[in-house]
C-alpha cells in the first residue's frame, strides 16, 4: 500500500513539474513575443487588419482653343453574378423578371439571359459576367433590377468601376491628342498631349487609412484621409475644333478622291506658332481612312521642290545672284557628274528669270542657281540651310519625332552632286512640321517660332502655367529678301504652279512640291509620288500658315502633281476658315458712309445744336427720334399712342426747365 502510494506521489511530481516547465515555457514565450518578437508581430497584426487603401485622383480634362471638350476621363462598369449568393427562392422568384429587365437595355433575348443565369447558378459560378461597357445611367438601371436590388450578399450583383478615357469629338486629332496606356510589365508609356502632359493631368493620389472588419469588410479609422488626393490640372490645347474639322474633312475627301496611301494636314496661326489644326490619316487594308501615325512630326522625308524656298532665301541673302538674274533651261536637261537633273514640262522653259524659274518650279534653274554660285564653298549655302533649323529637330512636346538629315560637306558620302540634287529637294530629309515651321517664318516677317499645341495649364479657371511664344530664330532673312521672297510666293499662286489654285477673292501665297519617294529603285512598285502645298493664307496679311502631303496618290490618270493632289485641300481650308469659322468672319465696309445717312444726321444734329437751350419742334418725328431728342436736353418724356409725333405739350421756343414733362401725341 505505502509502495502504491509513493507512487502516485512521483506520478504527481512527475506531472507538476512538466506543468512548471511548460508554464515557464509559455512566461518565456510570451516575454519573447512581448519583448524580443514585439515589434514584428504588432507590425504584423497591423498590416492584417489596418492598411492604406488607394484614393484615385481624378484625371484632368483636355479642352481645344475654343473650349470644346477633346478629351475626358469617365466612369465605366462591369456587372458579374455571384450565383451562389442569393437563397434559392429569391433566386426562383426573381430570375425571370431580371431576366427580362436585362434583355431591355442589353439587347439580347430574355430567354438567353434566363439561360445564362440559372447555368450559372447550376455550375456554382460565383463570377458570372451579366454586361461590361456600361455607361453610369445603364449600371443605375441595372442596380435596380429585381434580385439585383437586394444587393451584394443578397442579390449576388458584383460592380466593378474603373475609369476610361473618351474623346467626345470622335477620332479626329486622335493621334495628337493621344493616350496614356499601362503596359504588361506594370510600365506605362504613351503618345500625344495626353503623355506628354501626364504629369499635369494625372493629378496626385490620396490614401484613406482602413481597419478590417466582419465579413472582410473594411471601415475608414479617422473622419479624415492620411492624404487627400489631388485632381489632375486641365489641359488648354490650341487646336480649333472648326479648323480641324475643315482640315480633317479637306484631307479626307483628297485621299479618297486619289487612292491615296496616306497623308497629313497642319493649319498654324503664324504670330504664336500655334496649331490649330492636324490631321495624320492612314489607309486601312479595308480602304478606309483613320488616324495612325503622327505623320506630320514623325514621318521625315525628302520634301521635294518646297524645298526651293530655302535655296532662294540663301541666293538672296548673299547676293550671289537675284531674282531678275537669267537662267537658261537646257532643254529641260542639265548634267552633273553623268547625273541629269530634269525639269517636269519637256523640253524645259527656255530662259527665264531665277523668279520665273522659281514659280514654275524648274529644277534646272535652281539647281543651276545653287551649283554655279556654291560650288566652290558648298559650307556657305550649308550654312544657310542650317541656320533654317533644318539641321536639328524641332524637339517637340511629343516623343517620336522625325529626325532630319541634311548632307553636311564633311561627310563621307558627299559628292558632286549633292549640292544641285539639295537644290530641288533631294537628298534631303526633313518632317512637315520642319517646313511648315520655315514657311511660317516668311509669313511671319522673318521670326521663327515654334510650333506649340497648348497653350496653358489651368485648375478651374486659374491658370497654373501658361505657355508662351518660343522664337526659334527673330530673324531668318533681311527684310529685302523677305520681301522679295513673299512677292514670288505670292506669284506661284498667281502665275506659277499653283496658278489652277488662284482666286481674285482670296489672296494666298505658297509653294508646290512633287518628289518621286525611293526614286533610285525604278522597278515600278518600290517608287511612289508625293504631292505637297505649302504656303500662307492670306498672302498680303497673313493670319494662317499650312502645309498639305499626300502619299502615294493614283498615277492612274497622270495627275500627282502637288498642284493637283495637295493644292486643293490648301485652298479649300483656306477659304472655309474665312467664311465658316466664326471667330473670323467679319463683317466688309463697316466704316463706309451712306451720303442720305449722313445727311439726315447732320440735319438733325444742327437742329439739336440750334434748339438745346429750348424746347424744340417735334411734330412729324418718329417717337424714337424725338424721345430719344427730348431726353438728352434733361426733359421727362410721356407718350401718348404710337407712330409720329402730332401735338406735343410743352411748345416748341419755350426755355427749357430740367426734368420738366413733356406729353407728346402721337399718330
Amino acid at each position: 500500500m505505502a509502495v502504491e502510494d509513493k507512487q502516485i506521489s512521483y506520478r504527481i511530481y512527475l506531472v507538476a513539474f512538466a506543468i512548471f516547465l511548460i508554464a515557464i515555457a509559455i512566461a518565456v514565450k510570451l516575454t519573447n513575443i512581448q519583448w524580443v518578437e514585439g515589434d514584428y508581430y504588432r507590425k504584423l497584426a497591423k498590416e492584417r487588419t489596418v492598411k492604406n487603401f488607394v484614393i484615385p485622383s481624378n484625371k484632368g480634362n483636355i479642352y481645344s482653343a475654343d473650349g470644346s471638350l477633346l478629351a475626358t476621363s469617365i466612369p465605366n462598369y462591369e456587372i458579374r453574378f455571384d450565383a451562389l449568393a442569393p437563397k434559392k427562392e429569391n433566386f426562383d422568384k426573381n430570375v425571370e423578371s431580371l431576366s427580362d429587365s436585362l434583355a431591355s437595355i442589353l439587347g439580347k433575348s430574355s430567354g438567353f439571359y434566363l439561360n445564362e443565369l440559372r447555368k450559372a447558378r447550376a455550375n456554382k459560378n460565383r463570377y458570372c459576367l451579366i454586361a461590361r461597357d456600361l455607361s453610369y445611367t445603364d449600371y443605375v438601371k441595372i442596380k435596380g433590377f429585381p434580385l439585383f436590388k437586394l444587393g451584394a450578399n443578397k442579390g449576388g450583383i458584383i460592380i466593378e468601376q474603373k475609369t476610361v478615357r473618351e474623346h467626345p469629338i470622335g477620332k479626329i486629332a486622335e493621334r495628337t491628342i493621344g493616350y496614356e496606356r499601362k503596359k504588361p510589365d506594370g510600365t506605362y508609356d504613351g503618345k500625344g498631349i495626353e503623355w506628354a502632359y501626364r504629369d499635369y493631368l494625372n493629378g496626385k493620389d490620396g490614401k484613406v487609412l482602413k481597419q478590417k472588419i466582419a465579413k472582410g469588410q473594411w471601415k475608414p479609422i479617422r473622419d479624415v484621409n492620411e492624404v487627400d488626393p489631388q485632381d489632375g490640372y486641365d489641359v488648354i490645347s490650341t487646336i480649333d475644333v472648326y479648323i480641324q474639322d475643315i482640315a480633317h474633312h479637306a484631307l479626307l475627301k483628297q485621299l479618297e478622291d486619289f487612292e491615296a496611301d496616306h497623308g497629313c494636314v497642319v493649319v498654324m496661326e503664324t504670330n504664336t506658332g500655334h496649331v490649330k489644326a492636324i490631321s495624320n490619316l492612314g489607309r486601312d487594308k479595308n480602304g478606309g481612312y483613320y488616324e495612325t501615325t503622327n505623320y506630320a512630326v514623325a514621318e521625315s522625308h525628302e520634301p521635294g521642290s518646297t524645298f526651293k524656298l530655302v535655296d532662294l532665301m540663301a541666293i538672296l541673302e548673299d547676293k550671289v545672284a537675284d531674282t531678275s538674274t537669267v537662267y537658261d533651261t537646257n532643254g529641260g536637261e542639265v548634267r552633273y557628274s553623268g547625273k541629269v537633273v530634269r525639269d517636269s514640262k519637256r523640253g524645259g522653259y527656255g530662259k527665264v528669270s531665277l523668279a520665273r524659274g522659281f514659280e514654275l518650279s524648274s529644277n534646272t534653274v535652281v539647281a543651276q542657281a545653287v551649283y554655279d554660285n556654291y560650288k566652290n564653298n558648298p559650307s556657305k549655302f550649308i550654312k544657310h540651310v542650317n541656320s533654317y533649323g533644318f539641321n536639328k529637330k524641332l524637339n517637340m512636346d511629343f516623343k517620336g519625332e522625325g529626325r532630319p538629315y541634311i548632307p553636311q560637306p564633311s561627310d563621307k558620302n558627299w559628292s558632286n552632286i549633292s549640292l544641285p540634287w539639295m537644290a530641288f529637294g533631294y537628298g534631303v530629309s526633313v518632317t512637315p512640321m520642319q517646313t511648315l515651321t520655315f514657311y511660317n517664318a516668311v509669313a511671319n516677317n522673318g521670326e521663327m517660332v515654334k510650333p506649340q499645341f497648348v497653350s496653358e495649364i489651368k485648375e478651374w479657371n486659374r491658370t497654373i502655367k501658361k505657355n508662351e511664344k518660343i522664337v526659334i530664330n527673330p530673324r531668318i532673312c533681311s527684310p529685302a529678301t523677305l520681301s522679295k521672297v513673299k512677292a514670288v510666293l505670292a506669284n506661284v499662286v498667281k502665275k506659277g504652279t499653283g496658278s489652277k489654285l488662284y482666286s481674285k477673292d482670296f489672296s494666298m501665297a505658297g509653294k508646290t512640291g512633287t518628289v518621286k519617294v525611293n526614286y533610285g529603285k525604278n522597278d515600278g512598285t518600290s517608287f511612289y509620288y508625293a504631292s505637297s502645298f505649302v504656303g500662307y493664307f492670306p498672302a498680303d496679311k497673313p493670319k494662317y500658315s499650312c502645309i498639305v502631303v499626300v502619299h502615294k496618290p493614283s498615277t492612274a490618270r497622270n495627275n500627282y502633281y502637288g498642284a493637283d493632289v495637295a493644292g486643293p485641300v490648301f485652298k479649300r481650308i483656306a477659304q472655309k476658315i474665312f467664311t465658316d469659322v466664326p471667330s473670323t468672319n467679319e463683317i466688309k465696309k463697316l466704316n463706309r458712309k451712306i451720303p442720305k445717312q449722313e445727311e439726315s444726321y447732320n440735319t438733325y444734329f444742327a437742329k439739336v445744336q440750334k434748339q438745346q437751350q429750348s424746347i424744340p419742334d417735334v411734330k412729324g418725328m418718329p417717337a424714337m427720334d424725338a424721345i430719344a431728342l427730348l431726353e438728352n436736353l434733361g426733359l421727362k418724356v410721356k407718350a401718348v399712342g404710337m407712330g409720329k409725333v402730332k401735338n406735343q405739350s410743352l411748345q416748341a421756343g419755350q426755355d427749357i426747365m430740367k426734368n420738366a414733362t413733356i406729353t407728346l401725341e402721337l399718330l
